[in-house]
């Protein structure tokens, strides 16, 4: 069994995928340049797409560069001379009121973190369906033929909240909970209260595509299959 570096910070996906890998060695090495160029210019669903797979793919190469390069401190936590790198970035697509798509991040840090959440379940989220897409990107390695293999999917799920949120939203934020959550919400959490539909994988929207990424690490042989 080859060990899986998972090139996030996320403890979502790190809980994800312990739970779907038990035993496995999973070793944490997120990308190193946390910059990436967003989705403000993006108009289209497609364009989406696109922009979440560059994303995916910086970080990746990221990740690759650090435990490949000869004189780096991250070579040393995978010394095997086979290994699987995972890398994914999620983000939640509402439409607004002239059709078009928008993202939404992460609420602020600092400042009223409530307010914003609020407006965007107020605009955005409450009585609509808005898509969580997640893109993966997936690379098996080895250092003694220089080959990698690398596997790019992206994954959609369509979500539904009810429209009568009245004082559930106003407890809601009282949790904490939508504070650093994508969308300003958690669908594993308290969250899940407001969805009222969801098609597609569910796991998505908690932050990895599970059945999507655990059929790439079978297609590359990191999995036996089943």
């Amino acid at each position: 069994m080859i060990p899986i570096v998972v090139g996030s910070r996320s403890p979502r996906r790190l809980d994800l995928l312990s739970a779907a890998l038990p035993g496995r060695d999973l070793i944490v090495c997120p990308p190193l340049n946390a910059d990436e160029p967003g989705f403000d210019d993006v108009i289209t669903l497609a364009g989406f797409e696109l922009r979440i797979g560059e994303i995916v793919a910086a970080k990746l190469a990221d990740v690759l560069q650090q435990l490949t390069a000869n004189d780096i401190a991250a070579r040393s936590q995978v010394t095997a001379d086979e290994f699987a790198v995972i890398c994914a970035d999620t983000t939640v697509i509402v439409t607004d009121d002239a059709g078009r798509p928008l993202s939404l991040g992460q609420p602020p840090e600092v400042g009223d973190w409530q307010t914003v959440v609020a407006d965007w379940f107020r605009q955005y989220l409450a009585g609509r369906t808005h898509t969580v897409m997640s893109g993966v990107s997936i690379a098996r390695c080895c250092r003694s033929t220089g080959k990698t293999t690398v596997l790019d999917r992206v994954c959609s799920t369509q979500v539904t909240m009810w429209s009568d949120i009245g004082d559930w939203l106003d407890w809601y934020l009282a949790t904490g909970e939508p504070n650093c959550k994508a969308g300003g919400y958690a669908i594993q959490g308290a969250g899940s209260v407001f969805v009222t539909k969801l098609e597609g994988s569910y796991s998505n929207v908690v932050g990895l595509p599970l059945e999507e990424t655990l059929a790439m690490l079978r297609e590359l042989e990191v999995l036996e299959s089943v």
